[in-house]
Order: C-alpha cells, then structure tokens, then sequence
C-alpha cells in the first residue's frame, strides 16, 4: 500500500524544523499535501506524486548524477515512492540500486539525515502526460535524502538501460539542482570525530529515566527496535554539542529543558565497527510523556533503573543510567566517561532485535476483559482469542494503539487517556524474529466493539478474567495476569 499521508507530512515538517526559511516557498508543497492526502504517494491519483532522490557523495566529496534517457538532463537518481516501500528513505534507496546498480548496503545515511530530507525540490511544476499512457499531467514534489559511500559495491556499477544513459560523479559545485548544490556546499565533507553526537540523560523527581524506543528500520537508522537516550548527530548550525542535544529534543520530541549539565561520554559501535563518542548530557523533567509529540520513533516512557535489565537496551546506556542514578562523581565523568564498548558487552547490533506490537487492555467497570476470536485464516493465530493489537507504522505507539482500536473495532480512544501497563518481550518459536509487546490500558472509551476487519477477528466478546478462554494467546494469558498484579514485565519463549 501506498505510504501513508501522515507519514509524508511529517517529513516534510521535519525538513522545516531545520530550513524555517524555506517555509513560504514550499507553501505549494503543502497545499499539494492538504488538497490531495494520501493520494500524492499512490500512482493511481495523479493530481500530485512524491519523488525520492539519493544524494550519494564519495570519499572524495563528489555526488552521483545519472543522465535521464527521456529529458536528457543530468539529474540525482530517484523516482516515484512503490507499493513495497516503508519510508520515504527506503524509496530513494531503492531507485538507487535500480537506476545505478549500487546496492543499499553500500551507502549509509548522512549523520543528522537518517530520517529527514536533506533537501526538497520547490521547484514544483507540471509534467506532461506520457504518450500512450492515460495520465493525466500532474506534479512531481522530490525529496532528496543524504547518503555517504560507505564503500564500493562489490559488482560492476550498472545503469539501468531503459531509463539511464549513463553515470557522473561531479564536484559539489557542478551539482545541477541549485537548491541541493547550496545546502552541500554548506555541508562539512566530514563529521567531527570528537564532537559529531549528543543526547540527552532525562531524569525525573521519581528517580526514573526517560527513554525513546527505536523504529524497527534495521540498516536505516541506528540501534533499530531497541530503547536509548533522545539525541541525535550535529548539524552546521550547531554552535556547541548543547545547542545539537537541544535542537534534537524539540525536533524528536517537542521538548524543551531549562537545564542541561555535561555528564560524560558514551562510546557505541556502527554497523562497521566504528568507535562514536556520543557527549551526554543531564536533564530533570517531571512531565508526562504522552503530552508530547513524538515525530521519530515508537514512543517515550519512563523506567527506574531497577528494570532496565528487561530491556533490550544498550550496555553503555543502561551503565549510563545506573552511573548517574548512583550519584557518581562529576570528576569521574570528566576522566573520560565510559570505557569504549567493548568493555560493556556486545555491540547492540549484535544483541536480538525486536518487531515492536501494541496491544489493548480494555476492562469494563465489570472487571470483565475484551479479547477477539481471530479468523481461521490469520496469519498470527488462527482460531484463538488475542486482545486487540497490532504493529507500528511510521507512528509513535499511543498513536498506532488509538488507529489499530478504531480500524479493528469502531472504537474512539483519546491519548490522554492510555497507560503503558506491561511489556511482554516473547518469540512464537525456533527461529521466529523475537517481539516486544507493548500492553496499554484505556481508562476511558467511547464506542462498542463491531467488527470492522471480519478477516482478521470473527468475534469480539469481554470475557471474566477469572474464566478465559482455554485457546487464548499464551503470552495473552500471562499478561492479563500480570496486569492484574501490577507486574510490569514478563518473558516467555525466550531462548537460554
């Protein structure tokens, strides 16, 4: 299916977070996004389409450029968003590989750019119905994405011979967009080794620790499916790495601290084996999580230390937590921070990731317990009770939790009124990729369980928890009953 509308809009407000003044000029971009919705990513409506580019620069410095058969111009590669792609990134890498050849495992993202358009064609304008083809003229809008050549591809760089005339990596300044070849001449050709990364440690007067859990994107953006600190790489515009920490809390998060205080240093490894330093700094913040809007990632919760152990977390983010909530000494922190990852444990992407569920508690006063009868032919299953769930989209998980209860059920939940009640990390059996299940209780509803996906749920029913069903859900059974208890986490199926 088409990318959602939501998902476009919110990249687009990303990339205006960070270009403020580009704000009147793209005011026909989002007049396209208002008037067509998510039609503007689905090849049927031809009112307006998305267009993604991979702005590829080598080691040294030059951008990738094919030669367009059809107009004969120089262009960056990319084309129109597929039914196959994720995200608007996974589209600019994919017409990468099949314009050039140049597979995505060759390229990784720009530090800063993993999820945020580096640059947007405002240049908006009608393309000409093809002959033979009963389009209609329509808009092109390009979002362009930054990647760095990580190394050459091990097959013969290939052009695509129907479509590509042939290949050029130019100087920044014969780059051929005008807006892209600004934006890269601004570009340093190098991150700081010593000053590229920072988050943030956010605590608050309970002695819990805010953490941000990861989209399951592995290869697109770092620590994928796993929870860390909110943070992110420095920008040009960053005058110090506290200016970087906080331009990224209100990017990520819309949030804003009075306070910050240099803590230390963390050291994590990429997927090649690099050393990062990431400088960490300290914040106090008693607010509530679901009041803020969270535009990357799955959602933000707190947690004590105590329990950072049944989380799939970094080990030098939960040292970070526990170093802080032991109150070390900011002497310490001034020796150097932590001790280079391999002191801690395993690379985090070496540890076991996570498809990332939400599921819904939902009790009548009662105490009885909805669960749904799932159809004979689901794929996750068949022919059990299961409470309401689903997975995330491009979506914070409240947000994914309050679509997947009307989609599924006709019902209405407002965010103010969900509570995170368990998590319960499982995998369904020998070799199934491991799941982290996020339960949520709605304290207030409105609407009665229908059935709006006959295909997936043959029935609804609220069910006393004292007399489930004998063929429901394990890990649904265990967590019911945790939730009862006030236990917050549960494993089960895990492997020794």
């Amino acid at each position: 299916m088409p990318l959602s509308y939501d998902h476009i809009r919110t990249s687009v407000d990303r990339y205006l977070v960070r270009q403020p003044h580009e704000s009147e000029q793209l005011g026909a971009l989002l007049e396209v996004l208002e008037r067509t919705g998510d039609g503007i990513a689905n090849r049927s409506s031809f009112t307006g389409h998305v267009t993604c580019g991979a702005v590829v620069v080598d080691q040294l410095g030059r951008v990738l450029h094919v030669v367009h058969l059809a107009s004969g111009k120089v262009l960056i590669p990319g084309g129109r968003t597929g039914p196959s792609d994720d995200s608007l990134a996974a589209t600019a890498l994919r017409e990468l590989h099949e314009k050039t050849g140049i597979p995505s495992e060759s390229v990784t993202p720009w530090p800063g750019y993993e999820a945020v358009p580096f640059d947007i064609d405002i240049d908006i304008h009608d393309i000409d119905a093809h002959s033979g083809n009963d389009e209609a003229n329509h808009q092109h809008v390009a979002l362009r994405f930054l990647f760095r050549l990580r190394t050459a591809p091990e097959a013969p760089v290939v052009p695509r011979e129907e479509e590509v005339g042939g290949i050029e990596w130019r100087t920044v300044d014969r780059v051929t967009s005008p807006t892209l070849r600004e934006k890269l001449l601004k570009l340093p050709t190098a991150a700081e080794p010593e000053t590229a990364n920072a988050s943030a440690l956010i605590y608050n007067d309970r002695g819990e620790y805010l953490l941000h859990l990861r989209d399951y994107f592995p290869g697109r953006i770092w620590e994928p499916g796993m929870w860390s600190l909110l943070g992110g790489g420095r920008e040009p515009q960053d005058t110090t790495l506290e200016h970087t920490v906080r331009r990224e809390l209100a990017e990520e998060a819309g949030l804003d601290l009075a306070d910050l205080t240099p803590f230390g240093t963390e050291y994590a490894t990429d997927d090649v084996g690099a050393t990062l330093p990431i400088s960490i700094y300290a914040g106090r913040w008693n607010g509530d999580p679901r009041d803020l809007r969270l535009t990357e990632g799955v959602m933000l919760a707190w947690f004590p230390p105590d329990d950072l152990h049944r989380l799939r977390i970094a080990d030098t983010t939960s040292d970070l937590v526990r170093r802080h909530a032991a109150g070390s000494s900011a002497s310490t922190a001034a020796k150097g921070g932590l001790a280079p990852r391999e002191e801690h444990g395993a690379s985090p992407h070496g540890t076991v990731l996570n498809v990332i569920g939400v599921h819904l508690y939902l009790e009548r006063p009662d105490g009885t317990v909805l669960l749904g009868l799932r159809h004979p032919d689901s794929a996750f299953a068949p022919s059990t009770w299961h409470v309401l769930a689903g997975h995330c989209e491009q979506e914070n998980a409240v947000a994914c939790l309050i679509r997947e209860a009307w989609e599924e059920a006709g019902l209405h939940i407002e965010r103010q009124d969900v509570d995170l009640v368990h998590v319960v990390h499982h995998i369904d059996g020998a070799g199934d990729r491991p799941r982290m299940g996020l339960f949520f209780r709605a304290r207030a509803w409105s609407g009665e369980p229908e059935l709006r996906e006959p295909d997936k749920c043959t029935q609804w029913r609220f069910w006393d928890p004292a007399a489930l069903p004998d063929n429901l859900v394990s890990y649904t059974r265990v967590a019911i009953g945790n939730i009862l208890n006030g236990q917050l986490y549960s494993e089960t199926g895990w492997p020794a």
